[in-house]
């Protein structure tokens, strides 16, 4: 893995006190903090209902991008130009042969494992990264309900998935804790999060992070799973995903649902190349279920991408 580059213009910024001594307990403070003010490395996904990998490939490498490929997701890549940045100006970008997505967010849908035939939920859509990823896994074939709870949010779910090609997407706009009597066999919750992952692409987070804002999303997330378990068939998988790496955001979260639910079960989940880092197993003076041993941290100095924790769950029958 290269060196990160640096973010010129970070010398100065500042983390508030309470956020660095909650991650220098939580992780090597001194890389997390190094990775987070670098620029993020730019990544595309080919999206094979429009084009095969080696045909799209061939196509942009032909244009003087270099690409490299990432090596959990065999339809990704980074790329990068010695002279240009503009990736959404390429050819193959307007015409949905390519999806810009950052590395570390295909893997929930990697995760998720969507089949062709299938009926899966995407309860937190917007802007479809996850959702177009998700149906060119499935082949056009079975049923996606993309959902958002913005009106606003669907503009870019919308154009994301007619850009792709997507034919067996259903859009729909409703808090996601509003789902009931639906059954689907898979569901994804990317859920809306503090983003502290993703601090290299928003350096805002780091001025805006309070513990009082993870209290309220931590609260809002757990609505979120509990609903989508409760619309899960019997059987079906679950995927909690967030790009955010506070424990309440993620494994307090799981183990919320897998105190109140005894047939939710963390199934192992991982990827040829990917990095991941040991879960969180307690913390706050909470002692997480063991299960939670089996869910997928990556921090941001594990593979160079943005943070993640991704979670995979069964309802048992």
């Amino acid at each position: 893995m290269s060196e990160p580059r640096h973010i010129p213009g970070t010398e100065t910024i500042e983390f508030k006190k309470q956020f660095i001594e909650r991650y220098a307990a939580l992780t090597n403070w001194e890389e997390f903090q190094r990775y987070s003010l670098s620029f993020l490395r730019r990544s595309i996904r080919v999206n094979t209902i429009l084009g095969t990998v080696k045909e799209v490939t061939a196509s942009i490498a032909a244009k003087k991008w270099n690409l490299t490929p990432i090596p959990w997701c065999k339809e990704g890549f980074w790329i990068d130009h010695p002279e240009r940045r503009d990736v959404g100006n390429l050819f193959e970008y307007h015409v949905g042969k390519i999806y810009v997505q950052e590395a570390a967010s295909m893997i929930p849908p990697l995760v998720l494992d969507p089949q062709p035939g299938e009926v899966i939920l995407d309860m937190c859509a917007s802007p479809g990264s996850k959702t177009t990823q998700i149906g060119m896994m499935m082949e056009n074939k079975g049923i996606i309900v993309a959902n958002d709870y913005k009106g606003q949010r669907l503009q870019s779910l919308g154009v994301n998935i007619q850009r792709s090609g997507l034919t067996n997407t259903v859009v729909t706009l409703m808090p996601g804790k509003r789902f009931s009597g639906l059954q689907f066999d898979k569901i994804l919750v990317d859920a809306p999060c503090s983003g502290t992952g993703t601090i290299r692409k928003s350096l805002k987070t780091i001025t805006i992070w309070n513990a009082n804002m993870i209290t309220k999303l931590a609260r809002q997330q757990k609505e979120l799973l509990i609903t989508a378990f409760e619309n899960l068939n019997p059987g079906g998988t679950l995927v909690y995903s967030t790009c955010s790496l506070e424990p309440e955001e993620n494994e307090g979260v799981v183990n919320y649902l897998l105190k109140k639910y005894p047939s939710a079960k963390v199934l192992p989940a991982t990827l040829t190349g990917l990095t991941t880092s040991s879960p969180i197993m307690e913390f706050g003076g909470e002692k997480y279920d063991a299960q939670l041993k089996h869910a997928l941290r990556i921090w941001p100095q594990d593979n160079d991408t943005e943070g993640f924790f991704v979670a995979k769950i069964k309802k048992e029958e």
